[in-house]
């Protein structure tokens, strides 16, 4: 008996995408360097590596250190700035069908906006992803993520400056997560994505000295999927617009945890530099469990983990 194709679509807000299997920026480069490992069409999309206004070279090495179930990275978002991607990587993007959405990030409120501008009816753009974890210069070096008014004043700006639908990628280097979705939620975010890096450190006994050249980095991996996961079923509880889950995803198990936990999609990141097909083994892992459930769609099992619960 033929099994028939569960309906895998979903929505972020006014963004449709073909499946909730997207890229997490950082991890998949801008999509183009995957091109003849992955078949880039059957992603739902892609999350271009976080663009700024001018080039980043970035940190100075060693950036990446490997951890127990992860690992640490302190790139620096170096990143070939916005000029070049619109030049050089974009007009390659839309040859694909699969829905591109570029992350953005500044140093100042007005540097979001002066992104968000430039991409405004930009033709291949999808959406924005706005990551507010970044240093604030006006405020002290504190980064937007964690100060609940500095995150809605940049989704304000964003959300006046573009036409796209805003996505607010959260930090967990907080208290409470939830306050800072709500005022992203308020200040007219159409999603939100989290979690973003946890901060840690790695030292060489050896040297005494830090494994990282910045110091401190960003953790990644199954190790903090957890936390992830505790967080995304916190958020999808106190706002009304959808999450993206990320963190430690490396299979379709796992993401399928992050959907019965209240997520509309999620992205793939650290598990790509292990996989490269990590995304495409999970689609279709996502694919055979619906088909073997009897699950029409997707849509179906996010939510699922019980209205009685509060954690």
């Amino acid at each position: 008996m033929n099994q028939l194709t569960p309906d895998l679509s979903v929505k972020l807000g006014p963004l449709e995408l073909q499946n909730p299997v997207m890229t997490s920026s950082g991890t998949f480069g801008y999509g183009l360097e995957f091109d003849e490992l992955v078949d880039l069409n059957l992603l739902g999309a892609i999350v271009v590596k976080g663009i700024s206004l001018k080039p980043m070279t970035g940190n100075p090495p060693p950036r990446i250190v490997e951890t127990p179930c992860g690992m640490l990275n302190a790139i620096g978002l170096a990143n070939v700035g916005l000029e070049a991607f619109l030049k050089e990587k974009l007009p390659k993007l839309r040859k694909f069908r699969t829905k591109v959405i570029v992350n953005i990030y500044g140093h100042h409120i007005d540097e979001y906006a002066e992104l968000a501008s430039a991409l405004k009816g930009v033709d291949g753009v999808a959406a924005l992803e706005v990551n507010v974890s970044c240093p604030n210069v006006e405020q002290g070096g504190m980064a937007f993520g964690v100060d609940p008014d500095a995150s809605a004043r940049v989704t304000e700006q964003v959300r006046k400056s573009t036409d796209k639908p805003v996505i607010v990628k959260l930090s967990p280097n907080v208290t409470d997560i939830r306050i800072i979705a709500k005022a992203v939620e308020s200040a007219g975010a159409h999603a939100v994505s989290l979690i973003n890096t946890l901060t840690g450190m790695a030292i060489d006994i050896e040297t005494r000295k830090p494994k990282l050249a910045n110091i401190r980095g960003g953790l990644s991996g199954p190790a903090i999927k957890p936390v992830a996961l505790h967080m995304v079923y916190q958020v999808a509880n106190a706002v009304d617009i959808p999450v993206v889950g990320i963190g430690g995803i490396v299979d379709y198990r796992d993401a399928l945890e992050f959907f019965i936990a209240g997520a509309r999609a999620v992205e793939i990141g650290t598990a790509n530099f292990v996989n490269p097909r990590a995304t495409l083994d999970i689609l279709e892992g996502i694919t055979e469990y619906c088909q073997q459930k009897g699950i029409h769609h997707i849509t179906d099992i996010m939510a699922t983990l019980g209205s009685n619960l509060h954690i």
